[in-house]
């Protein structure tokens, strides 16, 4: 029986898979909202999504631990098993990235000049576009799997773009003359903890590729 048909018809896994990376996608706008509300100084807005990203986080842990007992249990898949479960905790991992640098800044508080928010924002939409791409990959490893490779390639095309928006930022910060060296390398540090989700969702993509060329041979 193929791979995607023994989601289809086994234990309802599928649909928790899907509320799963439903989940990561939306942990990706909350993350840009809880920016944007960053940077005009609405602090209680930030503050309620980042409440809102930490319940998303707990949620999605929910479901990963849901989803890992059902192929265990139920001994689903086993010749794909191990590869699922490495993509979902890895999705699990990338989504816990958008918290960490939520928490980072509520602890911080760095002062971001506005002549840096545009820099920023597209930094941030990136990032989320990498992400986004990466849990439309997974849902076509699921349901069809001759959609993935376009899915993956978007990722790597918005991990390059995020590098470049996150120079571009970097190269901003230290060119500007009336920043201490201190602040410099607050800031410098917040945009590479960002640009480093588009990375892990890079990675995500690497493993996702040798899972789709595992399955076709």
């Amino acid at each position: 029986m193929a791979f995607v048909s023994i989601l289809k018809t086994r234990t309802g896994i599928e649909k928790e898979i899907d509320s799963f990376l439903n989940l990561a996608s939306e942990a990706g706008l909350i993350f840009a909202q809880g920016v944007d509300a960053f940077l005009i100084n609405k602090l209680d807005m930030f503050n309620e999504h980042l409440t809102h990203i930490v319940a998303t986080e707990k949620e999605a842990d929910t479901l990963r631990r849901s989803v890992e007992d059902l192929l265990y249990r139920k001994t689903l898949i086993p010749e794909s098993r191990g590869d699922v479960l490495e993509l979902i905790e890895q999705m699990d991992a990338l989504l816990g990235r958008f918290k960490g640098v939520m928490f980072r800044v509520e602890i911080e508080r760095p002062h971001i000049d506005p002549s840096f928010h545009d820099d920023l924002k597209t930094l941030v939409s990136c990032v989320i576009r990498a992400v986004e791409s990466a849990t439309l990959a997974l849902r076509a490893y699921f349901k069809d799997i001759s959609q993935t490779s376009g899915h993956i390639h978007k990722i790597v095309f918005w991990e390059t773009e995020a590098d470049k928006a996150s120079t571009r930022l970097q190269k901003a910060i230290f060119n500007n003359e009336k920043l201490g060296l201190d602040l410099k390398m607050q800031l410098r540090d917040l945009a590479r903890s960002i640009d480093k989700i588009a990375d892990y969702a890079e990675d995500l993509a690497d493993s996702l590729a040798i899972c789709v060329i595992k399955r076709s041979l």
